[in-house]
């Protein structure tokens, strides 16, 4: 559960634009999307592997 404490006269925006911050940080949204249909184990196993082939190759250039 994401919370956002308002702070002493901050404005809603401010306040909304935090709280956008923080469920993109928690990674809410992306969860919620991969949860919207079920996936397969040997699919997940999958993404996983691509995942993790994308960042060696991407460390790799660096």
């Amino acid at each position: 559960m994401t919370v956002v404490v308002p702070g002493a006269n901050e404005p809603f925006e401010s306040l909304l634009k935090r709280f956008n911050r923080r469920v993109q940080q928690d990674g809410i949204l992306f969860e919620v999307r991969h949860r919207e249909y079920f996936e397969k184990p040997s699919v997940k196993r999958k993404r996983k592997e691509a995942v993790k082939k994308r960042k060696s190759a991407r460390a790799s250039r660096k």
